[in-house]
């Protein structure tokens, strides 16, 4: 499928990597939860950000991960973007080029994060980027974890001379964050923010989000979305108000213990049944264990037991 603007919308899953007990790929596990993604009628997948810990692949691990994920959702009919970021420039490359030769419709991509990025760099860098690859959509992910947070200004820049860019996603404290940002990224490209903040954010211009809730829930996310299409905000504030509860109130033993990210997604996606994932996670960052994962659940029957019903 041919991505734009018009069709990059809604919750995209951005799936964790499913990890054997040595520490290796389990394809096979990994293979059934992006199928069953593909099944639930989710607008996109996608590997290859946080959840997906690009940060802690091999380059061979990384081809092995992106065809597996690629193979599934072309089998599927189903879009899928996969996560190229790097530290540096040519990692990045080596990675899109390998993800658009296995039929990636899109390729998401943070600035390189080991040393802040100088202004005179960014919109060079996203150009040799798409250079490189052209003719495949590219999606920002933007986060301060990048040390830089990306000016409007910029963004206008990245437009004009990166048209292949075509969503953004964009995290707290960046400027598509906030309302009258969200407004200015929106006359650019699609802005995706986290399911809590589509209430907020949606009469603003946002469009979607690159989500781990939808694989802890299909049916409401895709639900929420469905509101936000018919701007019906007064219903969709009220489901994401208990989304803003089910996360810091429901995974808050989790995030006390050190917790980020890919492991809270596992835990997510693991409550309800939907992922078959594992809990690990890669060190030298903490995994949630099978204690905190049963804490969630009875947590979740006791204040939010809708969530637990697929």
């Amino acid at each position: 499928m041919k991505l734009t603007r018009q069709n990059m919308i809604g919750p995209w899953a951005g799936l964790p990597v499913a990890w054997n007990d040595d520490d290796t790929f389990d394809e096979k596990t990994y293979r059934q939860d992006v199928e069953r993604c593909c099944a639930a009628g989710l607008p996109g997948v996608y590997t290859g950000g946080t959840t997906g810990e690009f940060y802690a692949l091999e380059f061979d691990e990384f081809k092995q991960v992106a065809k597996a994920t690629i193979g599934e959702c072309k089998q599927a009919g189903t879009p899928v973007m996969i996560g190229c970021s790097s530290t540096f420039t040519l990692g990045v490359i080596r990675r899109a080029r390998y993800a658009q030769e296995q039929g990636a419709d899109a390729i998401q991509v943070a600035l390189p994060f080991w040393m802040e990025v100088p202004d005179r760099e960014v919109v060079p860098f996203y150009k040799a980027v798409s250079d490189a690859v052209p003719g495949l959509p590219i999606s920002i992910y933007e986060t301060l974890r990048a040390k830089k947070a990306i000016s409007v200004a910029q963004h206008r820049a990245i437009h004009k001379e990166v048209p292949a860019v075509i969503m953004v996603k964009s995290n707290e404290n960046t400027v598509g964050h906030t309302p009258g940002g969200c407004v200015e990224l929106s006359k650019l490209y699609n802005v995706f923010v986290g399911e809590e903040a589509i209430a907020r954010l949606g009469p603003h211009g946002a469009v979607g989000c690159c989500s781990s809730l939808v694989y802890q829930n299909p049916r409401i996310i895709l639900h929420m979305f469905d509101l936000l299409a018919g701007k019906q905000w007064k219903e969709l504030k009220g489901w994401t108000d208990k989304v803003h509860k089910l996360i810091f109130k429901g995974l808050k033993p989790c995030f006390d213990a050190g917790c980020v990210d890919s492991a809270i997604d596992r835990v997510l996606g693991l409550s309800a049944g939907f992922l078959k994932t594992s809990l690990r996670s890669r060190g030298p960052y903490p995994s949630c264990t099978p204690k905190m994962l049963k804490q969630f659940q009875q947590w979740l029957k006791r204040n939010l037991p809708e969530f637990l019903e697929l």
